[in-house]
C-alpha cells in the first residue's frame, strides 16, 4: 500500500477485491463435499428402504446416489481457479473539470 505524497497524486491500491485465504477456501470446499456426500448416503439408504415399497422413488434415489459423487468432486474442486470479477487494481484520482474556452 502506498502513502499519499505531498502532491496528492500517488496511486492508491484497492484490497476489496482480494481473494479469501487458502485455509478458508479449503474449509469451504470440504464443507460442500461433506454435505454432498451426506445427501448421497441418505439417498442410498432411502433407495434400500423403499426398494420393495416404492420402486420408482427408490430408482430415482439410487440414480441420485450414483451420480452425486462425481458432482460433489467437481463442485469441491472448483475452488480457486476462477476468481470473481475483481475491481480494478488502482483507484483513479478524480480529474479536475475541464475549463471551457473563452466565449467569442
Amino acid at each position: 500500500m502506498r502513502k499519499q505524497s505531498a502532491g496528492g497524486s500517488a496511486e492508491v491500491f484497492r484490497i476489496t477485491g482480494a481473494r479469501t485465504g487458502l485455509q478458508e477456501d479449503v474449509r469451504g470446499r470440504q464443507r460442500r463435499y461433506i454435505i454432498s456426500m451426506s445427501i448421497r448416503t441418505a439417498s442410498v439408504i432411502l433407495a434400500v428402504c423403499l426398494w420393495n415399497v416404492e420402486r420408482h422413488v427408490a430408482i430415482v434415489a439410487l440414480v441420485l446416489g450414483a451420480a452425486l459423487p462425481y458432482i460433489a468432486v467437481v463442485i469441491a474442486n472448483a475452488g480457486r481457479e476462477n476468481a470473481p470479477s475483481l475491481p480494478s487494481t488502482f483507484v483513479t484520482a478524480p480529474t479536475p473539470p475541464m475549463i471551457m474556452p473563452p466565449r467569442a
